[in-house]
Formats: C-alpha cells, sequence, structure tokens
C-alpha cells in the first residue's frame, strides 16, 4: 500500500478481542524475542493479511476509484470545485482529513458523497453535515 505523507506515529487506536489461548501463544512468541510485544504481532499479522490479499485489494481500489494513503481536502480546494460547479465525490482508503479551515456550509456545498476505508478526520461540524452523504 502506498502512505503519502504518514508519519511512522499516525496511528488509530483499535480494540481487539482475543481468546486466551491465543493470547497465550502471542506472549509466548513475545516472550520468545520472537516480537517486540503484543502491538508488534499484531501489526505483523494485520500486514501479512493485506499482504496475502493483496490482488483483491487493488481490483477493488481500481474498480471503485480509491485513491489510496493520505488525502486532505482544504479551503481553497473546495472553493475552486465550489466555482467550477462540479460536485466531489471522495473515495479514501486510508486518511481522508478535511481542514480546519472548512466550514460545514463549504463541505456540504461542495461534497456529494464520501467513502472512507480508514479514518476521516474533519471537525464534529463538518462530519455532521455531511452525515447522510457518508457511506
Amino acid at each position: 500500500m502506498v502512505r503519502f505523507g504518514v508519519k511512522p506515529g499516525d496511528s488509530e487506536k483499535i480494540t481487539v478481542n482475543l481468546g486466551y489461548v491465543d493470547l497465550g501463544h502471542i506472549d509466548l512468541l513475545v516472550t520468545e524475542g520472537a516480537y517486540a510485544n503484543r502491538s508488534d504481532f499484531i501489526r505483523t499479522a494485520v500486514r501479512n493479511q493485506i499482504e496475502r490479499h493483496a490482488e483483491i485489494t487493488r481490483q477493488s481500489v481500481a474498480r471503485k476509484a480509491f485513491e489510496l494513503g493520505l488525502r486532505h481536502y482544504g479551503r481553497a480546494e473546495l472553493e475552486a470545485a465550489q466555482a467550477a460547479g462540479t460536485p466531489l465525490d471522495i473515495r479514501v482508503l486510508g486518511l481522508a482529513v478535511i481542514e480546519a479551515d472548512v466550514s460545514a456550509e463549504l463541505a456540504r456545498a461542495t461534497i456529494a458523497s464520501l467513502e472512507v476505508l480508514g479514518s476521516l478526520q474533519a471537525s464534529p461540524a463538518v462530519k455532521q453535515a455531511l452525515a447522510d452523504r457518508l457511506r
């Protein structure tokens, strides 16, 4: 996967429930030095599964026209789209950021649809204004 402008520390915390036996296996591998900690094991396992299914991802991204990685949308870009009369259909696999300088009104006027597989960062007002356009 291509990651544009994402720093190694940029991440989203998730919670995963594991059975005791699986957790014990992970702890054993950590104790034996195969992994630095539980998080290292889980990140490695996730990356391995993503790589295992890379062809499915590639085909889906091409078919659905997703942008990969980090994508910022700022006031100037949205104002240009508004002036051109071109509503935006935003599809991002990764992190979509609607900058703080974008008002809820501008977002609503210019973004026709929004689909983010990963994470969306925007002000609460912008998220609320686009709630009916999120897929």
